[in-house]
């Protein structure tokens, strides 16, 4: 078959577009960002191209039977290119879709749909409650999918819980960044929550399935994470061990913690937004039931193992990105005031 990846330069297209090069699928990827990656470079058609662009979509569709939409302007860009990006940007390949006659629309949402819910486990017909202006995106992508389902296109919706793996650095850069220097590392409130996590692995198995299986069955929606976690303060804690230097997880007092990393956000003297923050303390997680029994997903990984596979590849990479610092999931986010804040741990 022949894959149309939006967003291919980043960290879950270039893990999806290695998942499929490996079965043989031919694979086009799109990207504002030049795809740079010289294991796979000339075995794929990357197109440089912005998905709000309707003449880039029209060229990078062609003779697509797939495609595969992972694109999206994370929650530390300007809410006007999250708006235009995740909104208008799967409108225009919905759109390009629809008249090329695609056979499926594989759309990756989040679980930042549901917002801050106050019951666990989460499922798919939850109430939705977007926080910030990446969740409220999120919904109106969703409600776009839904409109061409309607008409009778195959549009599998998949709301995968925070992934990680190889090529992850992003939020996670703090905990391995601390963790490699011998530093413990603080946690909002006690800990005790359960928070799940999806290894990226696990999500490339799931699209997979999406792809592959009958329309029929595929033609809905389904939350994505880790079968086996426990408390965020267990599954992190599993990180310093591995890293050996006998530091610990530091519980701090949530209000406290929560009111000075708004205020640090609103001087952009922290790189923490809403999403991160607001949730951290709460319980996270979302029921898989529906994925496992229409699907037949089976995750390998539990948080503890995506959370150390992840760490044993920054170890092994950081050489390639120590000097580079973002806002997408690729590069590590620049650490602002937290980097003296590790001083203390």
């Amino acid at each position: 078959m022949k894959f149309l990846i939006t967003g291919g330069s980043g960290f879950l297209g270039i893990n999806l577009i290695r998942y499929l090069h490996s079965r043989d699928h031919e694979i086009v990827s799109l990207d504002l960002v030049e795809f740079d990656y010289p294991d796979i470079n000339g075995k794929i058609t990357a197109i440089k191209g912005d998905i709000r662009d309707k003449d880039a979509v029209k060229k990078a569709m062609e003779g697509v039977d797939i495609v595969i939409h992972t694109a999206a302007a994370l929650p530390l860009y300007k809410p006007e290119d999250i708006f235009s990006t995740d909104v208008e940007g799967t409108r225009n390949l919905l759109e390009e879709a629809e008249r090329q006659k695609v056979g499926r629309f594989i759309h990756i949402s989040s679980t930042a749909v549901y917002g801050i819910p106050d019951h666990h486990p989460l499922y798919e017909d939850d109430k939705l409650d977007g926080v910030g202006e990446y969740g409220k995106a999120k919904i109106l992508a969703e409600e776009e999918c839904l409109r061409y389902r309607e008409k009778g296109m195959c549009i599998p919706i998949i709301r995968p819980k925070s992934f990680i793996g190889p090529e992850r650095l992003g939020v996670f850069d703090l905990l391995y960044d601390w963790a490699k220097d011998g530093h413990g590392f603080p946690m909002i409130g006690k800990g005790n929550n359960r928070y799940q996590l999806l290894d990226v692995e696990d999500l490339c198995e799931a699209i997979y399935l999406c792809a592959t299986l009958d329309k029929e069955k595929v033609n809905d929606t389904f939350n994505i994470g880790a079968k086996e976690f426990t408390t965020m303060r267990e599954d992190y804690q599993a990180v310093l061990d591995y890293a050996g230097f006998g530091k610990k997880i530091k519980p701090l007092p949530e209000k406290p913690i929560i009111w000075t990393l708004r205020i640090l956000e609103a001087l952009k003297l922290s790189p923490l937004y809403k999403w991160v923050y607001e949730t951290a303390s709460k319980d996270s997680f979302v029921s898989i039931e529906k994925a496992e029994r229409v699907l037949g997903f089976k995750p390998k990984y539990s948080n503890k193992d995506a959370l150390i596979r992840n760490y044993k590849w920054y170890i092994e990479h950081l050489d390639e990105f120590k000097d580079k610092e973002g806002v997408s999931h690729r590069v590590p986010w620049k650490q602002g005031i937290l980097r003296v804040a590790k001083l203390f741990f």
